[in-house]
């Protein structure tokens, strides 16, 4: 994927870049794959503020994602790749031979007419799922299950791979995008190759205005709010709190741990942060 630039004509056009979309190439999405998507501008049920810094932003429409890839050893043609709002990612219209349509999150080097298969005995290319048991060492994932049959959880968003370093005991050792290695049982499915629009990362929105289009609106500070709205507010003259930092909710935050020992942990080889001797 191509970023594209532009002439530094207003101040906010000097940094700012975009996607050059070269990849689309189908701008109308299927309609029996959407689903109203309605906004809750970070608020409850009961009309409260639970979620700062939210509200407004573009309509969109959510597209089903086939997570699952549950329709085994049936072919599927890629009819196009397309744009999703609801996520970094490009996804993919498959058309099976037996006429059902579904979305995939579309892989790099995967073009329209290809055709796709998902299931034990699928050819390793990208774009196929298959369980982890059924793959070489090495192989670059994404979309991966972390319980059998219940879809993919893990690696889903723009140019991310996980990477498949050992398998062992009914289980496979996957070296996560963060650097973190972990166990899933090697029954899982997952989907071969590296997810599209790899230049994702390096977008620039340039303007506050792009951040309005995406539903974000500004952070304040919780030091220059009323104590009414924030523990760290108030004070005569400018302050700095006063206090550790903590959330709205009088919660400690920076730096405080709050990951609990769960089922999870024990699957965990190695952690994204080590300590430093």
């Amino acid at each position: 994927m191509a970023v594209k630039k532009f002439r530094p004509v207003t101040p906010s056009l000097r940094f700012r870049t975009v996607p050059a979309f070269e990849e689309i190439t189908s701008a109308v999405p299927e309609k029996s794959l959407l689903e109203p998507l309605s906004k809750s501008g970070g608020r409850n049920n009961k009309g409260r503020i639970t979620a700062y810094c939210r509200g407004g932003g573009h309509k969109r429409h959510y597209r089903l994602i086939d997570f699952k890839r549950n329709k085994h050893n049936i072919p599927a043609r890629v009819a196009s790749i397309e744009y999703d709002p609801n996520r970094s990612a490009r996804i993919a219209l498959l058309h099976y031979v037996d006429g059902e349509k579904r979305y995939i999150l579309a892989p790099v080097d995967v073009k329209v007419d290809d055709v796709l298969i998902s299931g034990e005995t699928a050819e390793f290319r990208p774009g196929n799922a298959m369980p982890m048991a059924n793959m070489l060492l090495g192989t670059a994932v994404h979309n991966i299950e972390l319980r059998p049959g219940k879809g993919g959880q893990m690696v889903r968003s723009a140019g991310s791979a996980a990477q498949l370093v050992a398998r062992e005991g009914g289980k496979v050792a996957l070296k996560m995008p963060s650097g973190e290695v972990r166990t899933v049982p090697e029954k899982c499915f997952a989907t071969i190759g590296q997810i599209s629009n790899v230049d994702h990362k390096n977008l620039v929105w340039g303007k506050a205005g792009a951040s309005r289009w995406r539903g974000r609106r500004p952070s304040v500070r919780g030091v220059a709010m009323n104590p009414v709205d924030h523990p760290m507010g108030g004070g005569e003259g400018r302050s700095s709190g006063g206090r550790h930092p903590c959330t709205p909710w009088g919660k400690a935050t920076k730096g405080l741990k709050t990951r609990k020992k769960r089922k999870s942990t024990a699957h965990i080889i190695e952690r994204r942060k080590t300590k430093k001797k």
